[in-house]
Formats: structure tokens, sequence, C-alpha cells
């Protein structure tokens, strides 16, 4: 445990004496641009970020971000479909893209005196993007089949959707990032054009870049490439917050596996929704699932997995920086001989055990040790320096919140973990998942894993 604690000082002491250097501008038209400086290695990260995804959308549309990014490689007049890769390829760099809830990503790695090709290519397409109809049909089929082998075909994922949909009433974060089926089928054109026109402009967007750059000369090239571009009228969202829970929530889920599953969800607050006075419960939160769920040594893969052996496998999770109110989750399934109910009683008495018992300082040093330092290793790669700021930017925060939340989760104390698992982690906020196993046909396989889209 010392030896531990040791490492995140003096990782922090390092840190902190050669922290790399960020700048933040702000265009005439509206883009924000922030640089970190990393000179450790010739390579520069480039990041486009806008404030847009699945959240964003309404019912009839669902997917519609996701099925947008795809586009985005489609072509302009300038540069035809293809050529944007080709010419990353070419120049020795890698490109992707990934959808979200709360945004829309593309992302280029290049040696650093190849920054201005990403930038061209970068702002074409912010606002000239060709959106040809036989493309597009194309497209949505590509999506319409990922959501058959991610979402359908796939017994947790699938539960996973239900489980939010169930979760949330009239919160956006019910919506699937991919969409649901019936919405990728009735898709047209003229809702893709209308969704680019409306969110994809230099005032909705944030870039990104980290490396061995100097951030006067990035200024001049943002200037040069994205400065032109003219910026739309863009509305808010409407705020769409989530009704109160009144009691708990349960949903089955019958579909072919090999295994049954739990989830268990509890609506909590994230840093964008509390107010001051409650400006440290998402930060005991995030520490909360550290007790739990904080490596091998946590209470569910100590107590439940390996002591009782009463799950094969359990997890918990929170994020404290959603653009929305969101959940605490704990997920698992029961080993051999056990119930998914003998499971949703032992993660419940943990739950209980938070609200009576004290983290102990030893315990509660540990987990804090590990949440610092999975922040700092992030700081090694120099992808995850501009992932951090983006995420951070676009949910509506600034990258200054990385040296709150390492202040925050810091002050967490004992009696904070009780106070916020007292107030969250009720029953009144809580939704229960269970994936019931069907026969599997020996044809058609379910599809194990998971996870987001990249291209």
């Amino acid at each position: 445990m010392r030896g531990l604690l040791a490492l995140v000082a003096g990782l922090f002491a390092s840190l902190a004496w050669a922290a790399p250097a960020v700048h933040e501008y702000q265009l005439d038209n509206g883009l924000k641009l922030i640089v970190r400086e990393d000179h450790r290695a010739p390579v520069v990260v480039s990041q486009v970020w806008y404030k847009v995804g699945s959240s964003y959308e309404y019912d009839g549309i669902t997917g519609i971000s996701h099925v947008l990014e795809h586009m985005m490689f489609k072509g302009t007049k300038a540069y035809p479909a293809g050529e944007f890769s080709r010419i990353i390829a070419d120049n020795g760099g890698r490109e992707n893209a990934f959808t979200s809830k709360d945004y829309t990503a593309y992302f280029q790695t290049l040696e650093k005196s190849r920054l201005a090709i990403s930038f061209e290519l970068e702002a074409d397409r912010m606002r000239n993007l060709v959106l040809p109809e036989d493309e597009f049909l194309k497209e949505v089929r590509v999506v319409m089949e990922e959501r058959r082998m991610r979402t359908e075909d796939n017994p947790q994922s699938l539960t996973w959707e239900q489980f939010n949909a169930a979760a949330f009433v009239s919160s956006p974060y019910r919506t699937p990032v991919i969409g649901w089926m019936t919405d990728l089928e009735s898709l047209h054109i003229d809702d893709l054009r209308e969704w680019y026109r409306q969110w994809y402009a230099p005032n909705n967007a944030t870039v990104v870049v980290a490396g061995d750059v100097d951030p006067d000369d990035v200024l001049r090239l943002a200037r040069r490439y994205f400065g032109p571009l003219e910026p739309s009228e863009i509305a808010p969202p409407k705020p769409r917050r989530e009704v109160r829970q009144l009691g708990i929530k349960r949903v089955q889920v019958k579909a072919p596996a090999e295994l049954p599953f739990l989830m268990m969800g509890y609506k909590t607050p994230v840093v964008l929704s509390v107010d001051e006075a409650e400006v440290w419960e998402p930060y005991a939160l995030e520490v909360l699932a550290g007790v739990l769920d904080g490596g091998s040594g946590a209470r569910l893969a100590s107590e439940l997995v390996r002591g009782k052996a009463i799950a094969a496998s359990a997890g918990a999770g929170y994020n404290a920086h959603d653009r929305k109110r969101n959940l605490f989750l704990l997920t698992g399934t029961p080993s051999r001989g056990h119930s998914v109910a003998e499971l949703e009683k032992a993660l419940r008495e943990q739950i209980d055990r938070l609200k009576t018992e004290p983290v102990d300082d030893t315990e509660l040093a540990r987990v804090k040790a590990q949440l610092r330092a999975q922040k700092v290793y992030e700081q090694d790669s120099i992808f995850y320096q501009a992932m951090q700021i983006g995420v951070l930017e676009t949910i509506g925060l600034s990258w200054r919140e990385l040296e709150r939340y390492h202040r925050g989760i810091q002050a967490v104390t004992p009696e904070q973990l009780m106070a916020v698992a007292k107030k969250y982690l009720i029953d009144d906020h809580l939704t229960v998942a269970e994936l019931v196993p069907q026969p599997i046909d020996p044809a058609h396989p379910p599809r194990r894993g998971g996870g987001g889209h990249v291209r």
C-alpha cells in the first residue's frame, strides 16, 4: 500500500514539475482551439469535436448522428470519397472517428509537420460535405447490419439497451447511440442534410491539438483553414430533464444466451448537474465505485467472486463527466449453482454496508491512489491527453476540470461516502434488468462482447 501511494505521489510531483502547457483560443467564427504542448516525440494528434450525439436526437431520427459520422468519409467536391483516408495514410498518419451520447469526434495522428494536412481536410468537410442519396442508403444499411451484430445478436448488449430504455423516461440517455432499427429504416437523406447543416459548424466545434507543436503556429493554421468558415445559428437542445422516479423498476430480457446477466442502476448526479453545495458528490460517487470495483483487491472481486463465490464476475461503474444525470451501475453474472436473485441480494448487501460502515482509511487511500493514478497514466498518451480535453470541453465543462477532479477525489471523506450512498443508492432511484437465457440455435449462436462504435 505504501508503495502504491509513494508511486502516485512521485507521479504527481513529476506532473506538477513538468505539466504540459495548455493554450486556449477562440476564432471570430466561434470555433474553439485548445493546444496542449508535449515535446517528447515529433508527433501531433488533431481532434475535431462536435457538440452532437445521440442525446441530441429525438424520436424518429435516432441513430442519425452515427450515420452522419459514416457519411463524413464520403467526400466533398474538393476531396471525393476515399480521398480523406488515402491522403492521411499517404502521409504516414492514422485516422478514425466515434459517436457517443454527447459528442461526435474525428481524429488523426501524424508526424508533427503534417498538421496542416489534417486541418485542411477537416475544415473542408466541416462545411462542404457532399451527401449523395445512394451513398446514404448504403451507409444506413451498414449501420443496420452493425446494429444486428453488436446489439441484437449480443445478449448483454441487448440487455444494456433495454435497461437504459427502462431506466430513463424523459432523458435522451434512453436512446441507443446506434439508434432504433425502425428509425434507421425510415431515415431520409433530407433528415441527414438538415442534421449536418444544424450541428456541423465552427461555432459548435472544438479543435484539440496535442503534441510536439508550437501553439502560435497551430493558431495560424487554424485561422487559415477554419477561420473562413461561416458559423451557424445553433439553438441549444431542449433540457429534456429526467422525471422523478417513484419506485424500483424491473425489466426482463429473454434472449438466446449461455449465461444469465444482472444489471442494477441507481440514478445519480454528475459534475454538471450539481450546485456549489453538492459539488463534492460526484467525486464521492467515483470513489464509491472504486471501493466496490477498483481492481482485484476491491470488494466485489474479493468478496463476491473469490470469497463467497456467488458471482462469476461482478463490477461497478460511475462517470462524473457526462452531460446529463446518469447511473451508478452494478453488473454481474452468477456463478454456477447460484441464481440472479442471490447475486442481487449479495450486491444489495454491499450497498447497505456502504451506508452503515465507514470505509477505513487504508482502503480509502488505496482507492484514491488508483483513481488518480489512472488519470496520470493517461498523460503518457498524447492521444488521451487530447481526449481528456475534448470530452470535458464538449460536454460543457472546461479542460481545467481535470485539476479539480484530482483535488475533489483527494478531499473525499468516509462520511461523504456514506452520505451519497444513503442519498442516491436507494430503491426509488433503482432500475434492475435481468437477462434470462433462452435456448441457443447452434446455427446462429449469440455474439460475445460489445462496445461502442469505431470505424
